[in-house]
């Protein structure tokens, strides 16, 4: 089942059970505790609450996301920053007619997996919380009976502690509550959040008046179990980039399979954070898009990619999303333009850097903290790019002594700043 027919299946089913749908939500989110949307709810965080939702109480929608936790990671089967996530949500439970909960929430997601995608009960298996007496939260043993009523035996519904089967907030504060998750083949496809409680600044969790229901399925790993693949870059959400970024080379060892899957996922996040008004920059979400972007150029010049190859991959990236995301294409040249500068500016620094690199890690163990800071300062390597290198060579950095010459070096900026130019007080 291709990534089309998902996608119109998904809001097709909900959209006949009474959900509005929504658009996708920027990359950047109103919320100022985040620095990305990373997850659906995000743009109907306040619906959970006290402002009325002007969508209503049920909408489904399909939201791009970042999530920059898992950077490190990618370069596996699964793990990727950029993603998008199918979800319905239901807000305003018992209050308003046209809401639901536990239920239903479940029923929905039963008879989408199993009717709909017809997907077999044998392979699939479910988890529940399990509690947690630390914060007084009840096992939720109303979700195990349900998933039992539909089915699913016993032993194929396990219990998930408070890191396995409980969710958000999204950012400092927020709704969150425990959830269920459908597993496909061992591979966690849907998480079906319960919001009941809401979590403040210090992590106190207080009951909701109104719970809701927020659920998030990932549609790379939806896509990788229908296709019947092994890895989520060989769905069609992927192949054709990785076709664009492999060309003719005959090499396939697993090292160049990290640097395909690493230069893929990474030029779909830039694409998009770029397409959403972010630019390469060293704060905020610009310095993770440098950090993204500057990673793409390291691995490109392993795999030996020259230059063109950012505007052919770029341009297969808008063909794939262009009509889910109708800004996409208009931000096609600007996106290129983009991508093309900070490989400009990073190319002509990174051979130097790496072999300051290997002069730098020669015969040691760990790198200190003032080397880190001049790879950083004079060769524009982020301390994650450097730790990444670090890594491969099985060596440690210092990072305690990096933020502290970090901190010197601002400090020291500062007061020179203010020797040149003085120091203005405004009455």
């Amino acid at each position: 089942m291709s990534h089309k027919e998902i996608r119109k299946r998904f809001l097709d089913f909900f959209e006949k059970r009474g959900h509005k749908i929504v658009p996708s939500s920027s990359l950047i989110p109103d919320d100022p505790s985040v620095l990305f949307t990373s997850a659906g709810m995000q743009q109907f965080k306040k619906y959970y609450l006290d402002t009325d939702s002007h969508y209503g109480n049920k909408v489904v929608s399909i939201q791009k996301c970042i999530r920059t936790t898992d950077i490190d990671e990618v370069g596996d089967e699964s793990h990727l920053t950029f993603f998008e996530m199918l979800g319905n949500f239901s807000f305003k439970f018992p209050e308003a007619e046209d809401s639901y909960f536990k239920e239903e929430a479940i029923k929905l997601g039963y008879d989408f997996i199993v009717g709909e995608l017809k997907i077999p009960l044998d392979r699939i298996k479910i988890s529940v919380f399990k509690g947690d007496s630390k914060d007084n939260i009840p096992e939720d043993r109303e979700s195990f009976e349900i998933w039992k009523s539909f089915g699913v035996p016993e032993d194929k519904i396990i219990f998930g502690d408070k890191g396995d089967s409980f969710w958000g907030p999204t950012g400092n504060q927020g709704p969150c509550g425990p959830t269920t998750e459908i597993h496909i083949d061992g591979i966690e496809v849907w998480n079906i959040v319960f919001n009941e409680y809401y979590c403040d600044k210090e992590k106190h969790l207080v009951l909701l008046q109104r719970k809701g229901v927020d659920t998030g399925m990932g549609l790379e790993r939806l896509a990788m179990v229908l296709q019947n693949k092994k890895s989520v870059f060989e769905t069609d959400l992927f192949s054709p980039l990785l076709t664009e970024v492999h060309g003719k080379r005959l090499a396939h060892d697993e090292s160049v399979i990290r640097s395909e899957r690493i230069i893929t996922d990474h030029l779909k996040a830039s694409s998009f954070l770029i397409s959403d008004g972010v630019l390469p920059s060293n704060t905020g979400p610009g310095y993770i898009l440098r950090r993204l972007l500057r990673r793409i150029i390291r691995h490109a010049k392993l795999l030996n990619l020259s230059e063109d190859f950012y505007e052919r991959s770029v341009k297969t990236i808008v063909n794939i999303y262009k009509n889910y995301y109708p800004e996409f294409k208009k931000e096609q040249k600007k996106i290129i333009e983009a991508i093309g500068e900070e490989h400009r500016k990073f190319i002509k620094s990174l051979d130097k850097g790496l072999k300051e690199f290997e002069r730098l890690t020669k015969d040691k163990k760990t790198i200190s903290g003032a080397d880190a800071f001049n790879l950083y300062q004079s060769f524009g390597f982020p301390i994650e790019f450097t730790q990444e290198l670090a890594v491969e060579k099985g060596l440690k950095v210092d990072l305690d002594e990096f933020h502290r010459q970090q901190k010197e070096h601002k400090k020291a900026s500062t007061v020179s700043a203010k020797k040149k130019f003085g120091t203005y007080e405004v009455s």
